[in-house]
């Protein structure tokens, strides 16, 4: 562990008065990201997830300073999240009710600071203790550290999703079991693969 690291969960309320630093970062972990990863649509989305009901941020700082975070949310039964999945996928694949699926929507962690095992404490403080039977994540299908990372993390790949938004790239979908929340990698239920 990093001396010095703290992780701290806040509510949308909570995480309001920090969402200038949640931007940087942001802004610094996707410098290269085209349009898609603008400064304008992040601000928008960032304002649409955090009204969500159970939204959940996890801050990494060392110091003060903010070197990482983490947010996702309860997948609500009105969820646009599976618009542009690809098929096939398994029957109720997508079938939502606000208890079944967590998503998580971003993890980053400040350049200078990676490979240090931050990632994957957030991972882990994020999902801790949930009462979802699953989490669904999008991966960039080339950003090989993080799949590679997920992948060690008990994460499946199941398809791929292109989201609405404008200029949005392809992602592939990833879905862990989170019903046991106990840390231990294993095959995904069978209606997740068909």
């Amino acid at each position: 562990m990093i001396e010095g690291l703290e992780l701290r969960h806040h509510t949308a309320e909570q995480a309001a008065g920090h969402i200038d630093r949640l931007v940087e970062l942001y802004l610094m972990v996707y410098a290269d990201g085209g349009e898609f990863h603008s400064e304008d649509r992040y601000r928008r989305q960032l304002a649409g997830h955090m009204q969500r009901d159970g939204w959940d941020l996890v801050t990494a700082t060392v110091d003060g300073e903010l070197v990482g975070y983490i947010y996702g949310f309860p997948l609500p039964a009105e969820t646009r999240w599976w618009a542009g999945i690809h098929e096939p996928i398994p029957a109720g694949f997508t079938d939502e009710d606000g208890k079944r699926t967590f998503a998580i929507s971003e993890l980053m962690v400040a350049p200078d600071w990676r490979r240090r095992g931050i990632a994957k404490s957030l991972h882990d403080e994020l999902l801790a203790g949930r009462t979802q039977e699953r989490a669904t994540l999008l991966a960039e299908p080339d950003n090989t550290p993080a799949q590679a990372a997920y992948l060690s993390w008990g994460w499946q790949k199941v398809t791929k999703l292109r989201p609405g938004w404008e200029h949005a790239p392809t992602y592939d979908v990833l879905m862990k079991d989170v019903s046991r929340n106990n840390g231990e990698q294993g095959s995904p239920p069978s209606y997740w693969l068909g």
